[in-house]
């Protein structure tokens, strides 16, 4: 729903520095969130029927605590009629090993399927061995890469597909 926007900047912008301090610059960090984790970049996924924004929450209080964003993929890959990127899927890593992500993924998922989806496609930073991990044992197999800008930098990713 479009007032979940704010928090879920707050939590993109949280879990990517959680994620990648001391391995990707600050300062492409910082800037990265001012361009694409931003209340407007989150109600536009929101509004857009072809998307479909997940906000997890604890549950005592609701803080944000993790997300998904399924939407029109933008990978350089061949893209098919029934896919669909998942362009985010983040927690706190205070949270890694606890369920959360799994559950995420679980929903992303499903709602995949209920848009009827056949293939659910994702990107992750190369040297990311806990999300490429985790992303197989979800039954995703590598299907390509591309060079990704975080900041003013380039990084090499892994691209993934699922067929469902």
């Amino acid at each position: 729903m479009a007032a979940d926007a704010a928090a879920l900047s707050l939590v993109a912008c949280a879990t990517l520095l959680d994620t990648f301090a001391g391995i990707l610059s600050g300062s492409d960090l910082v800037q990265h969130c001012a361009r694409h984790n931003t209340p407007d970049k989150f109600a536009a996924w929101i509004d857009d029927p072809a998307s479909v924004v997940t906000l997890g929450e604890t549950a005592s209080g609701a803080a944000p605590i993790g997300y998904t964003v399924l939407t029109t993929p933008d990978l350089p890959v061949e893209i098919v009629a029934g896919d669909i990127e998942l362009r985010r899927i983040y927690t706190l890593s205070r949270l890694h090993g606890s369920g959360l992500g799994a559950e995420l993924m679980e929903r992303a998922l499903a709602d995949a399927r209920a848009m009827d989806k056949a293939r659910v496609l994702l990107g992750v930073y190369g040297g990311n061995a806990r999300a490429r991990a985790f992303y197989e044992r979800q039954g995703f197999v590598v299907a390509g890469e591309r060079r990704f800008l975080v900041g003013e930098t380039w990084h090499d990713d892994a691209i993934y597909a699922k067929v469902l």
